[in-house]
Parts: C-alpha cells; structure tokens; sequence
C-alpha cells in the first residue's frame, strides 16, 4: 500500500492544510517566529509519515511514526499557545483541533499495531 492510501496520512495533510490556512491571521513580525514553527511542525506530521512508510522494518516505520507523532503534539502546542495569546480565536482553530485529535488516535494505534507486530 503506498503511504497516499493511508487515511493517517491524508487527515494529516489536511491539518497541515488547515495550519496554512491559520497562519496568515498571525502578526506580520511573527513571519520568522510562529509562523514558521508552526507550518514547520504541521507539515512535519505527513513527511514523516510518509517516510516511515517506505521503510522496510517496522521498527523503523514505528520510529518515524514516534516522530510524526512529536510533530503533532508540538503542532497542537503552538496552536495552542497562538490561542491563549489572542492571535487565533477558538472558533478559527476547531477544524485543527479536530483534526489534530483525529490524527493523534490513528498514529497511536498504528504504532501498537507495529509493535505487536
């Protein structure tokens, strides 16, 4: 099966989608800060999925899928964080937040699927 035909993998193109979206409401001086960690993290949580999936052991596909799975919790942390300082209202952000939940559960259970092998 090639990684596109994963769900995990498009609902994570989704959410980094929806990041791209949000991030033209942050300030101007934020291109370089927020900004940029932001769309960084999100895009990360699909790559390394992606990559994990063309390897071959399933510790490796496990071990990308661990990191993919940081990138979605640092993604959530900085949506977060853009939140409780003003810059995203909650309503702007429910779409991600779900998303985000969403993607969370399914590379939970992907990486237990992996490790019982």
């Amino acid at each position: 099966m090639h990684y596109r035909e994963l769900t995990v993998w498009r609902k994570a193109m989704e959410l980094a989608k929806e990041i791209y979206r949000l991030v033209p409401r942050l300030p101007r001086e934020e291109t370089y800060g927020m900004r940029s960690q932001l769309t960084w993290a999100a895009a990360s949580v699909p790559a390394n999925i992606a990559e994990g999936w063309t390897r071959e052991s399933a510790k490796e596909k496990a071990n990308f899928l661990s990191i993919a799975q940081g990138s979605l919790a640092e993604t959530e942390t900085f949506l977060t964080l853009c939140e409780e300082i003003g810059w995203f209202p909650p309503e702007q952000t429910t779409s991600a937040r779900s998303l985000t939940e969403e993607v969370g559960k399914m590379l939970s259970t992907l990486r237990k699927r992996l490790r019982e092998g």
